[in-house]
C-alpha cells in the first residue's frame, strides 16, 4: 500500500497497534480480576457480546490514542546527551560554617 510508505502513517499505525495490544491485555485483566462482578454482569446479560465489544472498542480507542499521541509528542524531542567529561565523578571536600 502506498499510504504506509509515509513515515508518519507508519509511526501512527505502529503505535495504534501497540495501544490496541495493551487494550486487549487490559480487557483480559479486567475479565480475569472481575472487579465489581464485571464478568458475571457481561455473562448474565442476554446481549453480553455487545457489551464486551463496546468495552473493547472503548479501550482500543483510549489506549490507541494515548500511544499515538505520545509518539507524536515525542517527535520533536532530541535525545539527551551526557554533559561533562564522561569520566567518573570525583568527591570534593567542602567546608560549611554552622551557626
Amino acid at each position: 500500500m502506498r499510504l504506509f510508505r509515509l513515515p508518519l502513517i507508519r509511526l501512527l499505525a505502529a503505535n495504534l497497534a501497540i495501544g490496541a495490544g495493551l487494550a486487549v491485555l487490559m480487557l483480559g485483566g479486567l475479565l480475569a480480576l472481575n472487579p465489581g462482578n464485571l464478568r458475571g454482569l457481561i455473562a448474565a446479560d442476554r446481549n453480553g457480546t455487545a457489551a464486551l465489544a463496546l468495552l473493547a472498542f472503548g479501550l482500543v480507542v483510549t489506549f490507541g490514542s494515548v500511544a499515538m499521541g505520545t509518539a507524536v509528542m515525542a517527535l520533536g524531542s532530541k535525545p539527551q546527551r551526557k554533559q561533562g567529561g564522561g569520566g567518573t565523578p570525583a568527591s570534593a571536600r567542602v567546608t560549611v560554617k554552622a551557626r
